[in-house]
């Protein structure tokens, strides 16, 4: 039992992202906007799995997001599959310290593309109304969930990237 437990124990934390998604703890976020919990999850998991896992895992993502989601028409499948082929391409390097930093970097820059591919469908829905001020906020939104996600990766990602890496 203990054995199957720690083989399967990164399909077990894939559980928690739609449960942090659907909680949404106001005490880890900024102006009402919280860090964007799949790529915590996301990012270990393409880099010891490479681009096409990656991919799969984005696209399974995004549909579980998108279900539970309850606005209509928008989809985050885009910016997860684009996340996941492009972590799938970088490796774990010796210096601890540089990984850590590298996590938040490619976490903030990931959570950025993600991101404005979502806010980018509202603009497109909504273009023919020429009402661009109204996208201010979501412009707000998107920073400052850039500024979460990149300031919790080290610390989520080192976590799950052992957790990972002694399950496989």
């Amino acid at each position: 039992m203990d054995k199957f437990l720690k083989k399967n124990l990164s399909i077990f934390s894939f559980i928690f992202i739609p449960i942090l998604f659907l909680w949404h703890p106001n005490w880890l976020g900024i102006m009402g906007t919280q860090p964007y919990w799949p790529l915590f999850w996301l990012l270990p998991w393409s880099m010891i799995y490479g681009s096409i896992n990656g991919l799969i895992v984005g696209l399974f993502l995004g549909i579980i997001l998108d279900s539970l989601s309850i606005g209509g028409g928008f989809t985050q499948i885009p910016g997860l599959i684009l996340c996941g082929i492009w972590f799938g391409r970088f490796r774990t390097s010796d210096n601890i310290l540089v990984e850590h930093f590298r996590y938040g970097l490619l976490c903030a820059i990931g959570s950025f593309l993600c991101g404005s591919f979502y806010y980018f469908q509202f603009l497109i829905q909504d273009f023919p109304d020429h009402q661009l001020l109204l996208f201010i906020p979501s412009v707000k939104n998107v920073l400052a969930q850039v500024f979460l996600t990149g300031l919790f990766a080290p610390l989520l990602c080192s976590k799950l990237f052992g957790l990972f890496k002694r399950s496989k």
